[in-house]
């Protein structure tokens, strides 16, 4: 085997495992959000119900737009979608 051809297949593998190690890091970054997302509509739902019962006029809705918030910033997320929902109750 020339010294080319040597070249050629180390290149690609190196790429190719370079490939592997990007696609798996790109894939646990959509299952974390995902989950944040999941689990943050839970908790805008529930904690919708708790205000509800403490006679709290204040719901946030669940939206695209809230989703992607809570999606993307987690707990900060969720708090700043209350903390500019109680800032307008002032």
């Amino acid at each position: 085997m020339s010294a080319e051809a040597v070249f050629v297949i180390m290149t690609g593998i190196c790429a190719l495992v370079l490939l592997i190690g990007l696609l798996k890091r790109k894939a646990a970054i959509v299952l974390n959000f995902l989950v944040r997302t999941v689990v943050g509509c839970a908790a805008i739902t529930i904690f919708n119900g708790f205000l509800q019962k403490q006679g709290i006029p204040v719901a946030a809705g669940v939206n695209a737009l809230n989703l992607l918030t809570v999606g993307s910033l987690g707990t900060g997320g969720f708090a700043l979608i209350y903390g500019i929902l109680f800032y307008h109750l002032l």
